[in-house]
């Protein structure tokens, strides 16, 4: 049976050429990005701010005003509405009952639970969390740790398993992948809570697999063709592993598309910023941090060869596009 070939053997496409466009539509984008986040912010959960999360369903599209003075009227507290999903369901956010008794919490829930039955027939109670602002202030603190960690130690493992150029590269396009996640945060108002921290973890996992794929084939032809040009060993490089970057975010697409339609909206944060993350992945990793080795310097390794051997380090144009099955 024939293989089906998303990418064919005789791909030859110049992705360095465009790498001046690429740089400077990467740094509109990222600024872009972080003007968002300072001009809208990020609307974060109870798990970053603390609070009471109440989720109601309602039998019809509720009036939020009339859902809001219902709230504000209970005495615990002001109250913030945020459709969640679907126009009839609704977070209530409110702030921390008596430092976070147990006791008080479950109190406010009842009286929130009821007073919305009475004055909207058919509410329906889904759930509700809660979180003091001591745990809040942890998990922001352990949730920016755990980023900031992965991305240097990323960058440091790079450094050390190339060159420094693919360290600085690697880190230039993880922090390029994150910076649009939270402008595309800022611009949706989705909910981020843990688990967009999960996300922003996966979105770098996915970015340095297919960042040290590319780098190491780039490293193998750096020593197989001494004397090419640095940007003839990039495109080279990147069109032969243009098939697998191709599969592999095809695949994970399907799955992603997958859990956005039918995981609900419970996961439907999550699932938008992994499926951005696929895209601006794959897009860092051809056109930046390749690109970028160029403009830090990097150099093919000289020939060692002995005096009087062969010179196999020049290839034509012809011998460059050869099916990657006989290289």
């Amino acid at each position: 049976m024939k293989l089906l070939k998303l990418v064919p053997d005789d791909t030859n496409i110049d992705f360095v050429r465009l790498r001046g466009w690429a740089f400077g539509l990467t740094l509109a984008l990222s600024l872009l990005a972080v003007g968002l986040v300072f001009a809208k912010g990020l609307n974060f959960g109870v798990d970053f701010e603390g609070g009471l999360m109440i989720e109601e369903r309602f039998a019809t599209v509720p009036d939020l005003d009339r859902v809001r003075s219902t709230v504000d009227g209970l005495g615990v507290g002001e109250a913030s509405l945020q459709q969640f999903g679907d126009p009839r369901t609704i977070t209530i956010r409110l702030p921390v009952q008596s430092e976070g008794d147990e006791g008080a919490t479950n109190a406010a829930v009842r009286k929130v639970e009821t007073a919305l039955g009475q004055a909207f027939p058919g509410a329906e109670f889904r759930r509700y969390s809660t979180v003091s602002g001591k745990v809040s202030n942890e998990l922001i603190r352990n949730g920016l740790l755990a980023v900031v960690l992965a991305v240097l130690g990323i960058g440091l493992f790079a450094i050390f398993r190339f060159e420094w150029q693919f360290g600085v590269s690697t880190i230039v396009a993880i922090v390029h992948d994150l910076l649009m996640t939270l402008g595309f945060f800022a611009l949706t108002q989705f909910e981020v809570d843990l688990n967009i921290v999960a996300a922003f973890l996966t979105i770098i996992g996915y970015s340095i697999n297919d960042k040290i794929v590319i780098d190491d084939r780039i490293r193998e032809n750096m020593r197989r063709y001494r004397k090419m040009e640095m940007r003839e060993i990039i495109n080279l490089s990147v069109n032969e592993t243009l098939p697998r970057t191709v599969m592999t975010s095809l695949t994970i697409l399907l799955a992603l598309l997958a859990l956005l339609l039918l995981g609900g909206h419970v996961l439907r944060g999550f699932t938008a910023a992994m499926i951005l993350g696929i895209f601006v992945g794959t897009y860092s990793s051809i056109y930046v941090s390749s690109s970028l080795l160029i403009s830090l310097g990097l150099r093919a390794e000289p020939n060692r060869e002995k005096p009087g051997t062969t010179d196999k380090t020049r290839i034509s144009d012809a011998e460059r596009v050869v099916p990657r099955q006989q290289r």
